[in-house]
């Protein structure tokens, strides 16, 4: 059966330099990148995910208390909303829009510009097995792998290619990964404490 790599949220505002930077983020798009140009045959499919603001409502906060609210980021028609220029996109079939009017974390609330969702998408490539990267462990790839693996999709994600945000947080992930059967590989960068 196909399999996917899910690529999740490698825009410039989650990485360095970005209005929500996520330490790693920039690393992160240039080894997805390695990955794919070294291994091109390790997935039929390659999609991404993007966060994509155009009035989120309280998900923007200010301040912001970087729980359920965030400085403004990935608004639409910005620099920011972009994918990094380290992410090598042209084996992306698929991106699927997020949040343009309230929070969305998971790549699986988002559409592609033709309005398919990502599960239907998979489904209809007969994809029963997807791989997660991305930008953060602890938020976006979190809410991801667990709407896949929720979705019936055999799950893994890639935490080598992840980075996350906190510790706290990642453990939280790491242990909700474990409790839906969820692989892992690697450790995700995080800033040190």
């Amino acid at each position: 059966m196909p399999n996917a790599l899910i690529i999740v949220d490698v825009q410039k505002d989650f990485c360095e330099g970005g209005s929500l930077a996520v330490a790693g983020g920039a690393g992160v798009a240039a080894g997805i990148s390695r990955l794919l140009a070294s291994e091109p045959d390790r997935w039929d499919h390659v999609v991404a995910t993007k966060d994509y603001h155009v009035d989120p409502g309280t998900h923007f906060g200010d301040p912001p208390d970087f729980v359920s609210t965030w400085p403004r980021h990935c608004v639409v028609g910005t620099p920011g909303s972009e994918f990094h220029p380290e992410l090598a996109t042209d084996r992306v079939e698929a991106i699927f829009h997020k949040g343009e009017y309230a929070a969305a974390y998971s790549g699986f609330e988002g559409q592609a510009e033709d309005g398919e969702g990502l599960a239907d998408w998979l489904r209809r490539r007969h994809v029963d097995r997807v791989d997660v990267v991305g930008i953060a462990t602890d938020h976006c790839v979190r809410a991801t792998a667990l709407d896949a693996a929720q979705a019936g999709f055999a799950t893994t994600v890639l935490l080598d290619l992840t980075a996350a945000v906190a510790p706290d947080t990642l453990d939280v992930a790491l242990r909700a990964f474990e409790g839906a059967g969820i692989t892992t590989h690697g450790t995700p960068v995080i800033r040190a404490a």
